[in-house]
């Protein structure tokens, strides 16, 4: 069940954290790791007809261009964060960061199909070390309460900007160079980041035990097969073989990974974690909350150039009022904690990306960017500067620092699960809407759209529910 132990620590004390000085320093590091990987997940989103004219990739072979990364990050995000656990996070964050180099390099000089994907799911590995890695950085070196509280705003903010970010840098990319730079642009970032990481962030300790090897192999073999089975049903539809194998799979893996963890004297993803109920209601948030909003974005990036006919970088720009009020709105997060309690700022976002969908439900094709596009935006924009860091506050609160990695692994790899599930759902929902429609290409889109807005709406409103049923709030105003 378990390797031979690691070597012990020569110390036990945790290492102090960084001087308040130095703080912000810190953070500009975790933060652009992370943004790194916020936008290598859309940075290709608008140049994939130009890599599929470059490399000849067909039109089923071109979706791995997003999936293969997709598969790679989500599958791994539990091992990632629990190798940080124990070889040390910064140690962690800094392979990561040479992986994703190497990775984005390989893949801006790919020049066949195949290269291209491997190089891709080689990023997601990857991204699998940075993601848990910043989040549990930013926990055990900023103390709880209003420093940590900023300090996970501001991540809060890259994490939410950076798929926005990546489809205006690709589009600028792709309209201005070449879709390959919106891969080598990574490699001086990664670089940057892993030559900094030792001279100004302090290693976590190594934590002395035994490697959960069969719990991370049943957990990753899990975790990628419920990936896997959810990229076939957004293919293939719900009956695909494939996928109810990659179901059936993912239940018997994660099944018998619950019974590992159970048992395991040092788990890759302790349950005890899932005790606190309101930790457990931030979870099942945090998997709801993307599922019911990311694949709006697939969506609305059709639409911009298919029904609008906006180029890749005006379709990139298009998405800038929702950064810019995200980015706005994440900056008054820590005092509207301070002052009301996470639920409270939690349902009203919660709320307004409800409506946001809603809205984007009633899209009609005679709808333009300022009548049908904008107020859902600006709305999205809004409720999400609102959710995510209060969110990720009520899931890390009270989290040991020794299973910090661990908690924040689950927390996005649930996140990243939501996202796929919900393009799947989505992209069913759209194929059912749009089998036997009849009109133009644009009218047939945007009626598949908006009924896809619509399941994305109920999905939303599901997260609200968990929120105010089942978080009790404990994240409270005298944690500052």
């Amino acid at each position: 069940m378990s390797t031979s132990p690691l070597p012990p620590t020569t110390r036990d004390a945790r290492p102090g954290p960084p001087r308040p000085a130095r703080l912000g320093t810190v953070l500009l590091v975790i933060v652009t790791a992370y943004l790194m990987v916020g936008v290598d997940s859309t940075v290709v989103n608008v140049a994939l007809p130009d890599i599929q004219q470059d490399l000849g990739f067909s039109r089923t072979t071109l979706s791995w261009v997003l999936n293969a990364y997709t598969l790679a990050f989500g599958g791994l995000l539990l091992l990632g964060g629990r190798m940080g656990d124990i070889a040390g996070r910064r140690r962690a964050l800094t392979a990561g960061a040479l992986l994703f180099a190497l990775s984005s390099l390989l893949g801006g000089l790919a020049g066949e199909a195949d290269r291209l994907i491997a190089a891709r799911a080689l990023q997601g590995v990857g991204a699998a070390l940075i993601a848990p890695s910043t989040l549990a950085l930013i926990t055990t070196n900023f103390p709880e309460g209003p420093r940590r509280h900023h300090a996970l705003s501001v991540y809060t903010s890259m994490a939410g900007i950076g798929g926005s970010v990546g489809l205006a840098l690709g589009g600028m990319l792709t309209s201005w160079a070449s879709w390959r730079w919106a891969l080598l642009i990574n490699v001086p970032i990664g670089i940057g980041v892993a030559l900094a990481l030792p001279r100004l962030v302090t290693e976590t300790p190594r934590h002395a035990g035994r490697f959960d090897l069969s719990g991370a192999l049943t957990g990753t073999a899990g975790t990628t097969s419920l990936v896997y089975a959810f990229i076939r049903v957004s293919e293939r539809g719900w009956s695909d073989p494939q996928a109810v194998l990659g179901f059936g799979a993912a239940g018997a893996l994660l099944a018998g990974f619950a019974l590992i963890e159970a048992r395991a004297g040092q788990p890759i993803t302790p349950l005890r974690l899932l005790a606190d109920r309101d930790r457990t209601g931030g979870y099942a948030a945090i998997l709801l909350l993307p599922a019911g909003m990311f694949g709006a974005f697939y969506f609305l990036t059709l639409i911009c150039q298919a029904v609008l006919g906006f180029s890749p970088l005006e379709a990139g720009l298009a998405f800038l009022p929702l950064t810019l009020v995200m980015f706005t709105t994440v900056r008054l997060v820590p005092r509207l904690l301070a002052r009301f309690g996470a639920k409270p700022v939690l349902l009203t976002g919660m709320t307004l990306i409800v409506a946001a969908s809603g809205w984007l439900w009633r899209l009609s094709p005679g709808d333009g960017y300022v009548s049908g596009l904008l107020g859902p935006l600006l709305l999205m924009g809004l409720g999400v500067g609102l959710s995510f860091m209060p969110l990720n506050a009520t899931i890390l609160a009270r989290v040991e620092p020794h299973e910090a990695g661990a908690a924040s692994g689950l927390l996005q790899t649930l996140q990243w699960l939501g996202g796929t599930l919900g393009l799947a759902v989505l992209v069913t929902v759209f194929g059912t809407a749009t089998r036997h429609a009849t009109g133009t290409p644009s009218e047939i889109l945007t009626h598949g759209s908006a009924e896809a807005f619509g399941a994305g709406s109920l999905i939303a409103l599901g997260a609200l529910l968990v929120t105010a049923f089942v978080i009790r709030g404990g994240t409270s105003r005298a944690d500052r």
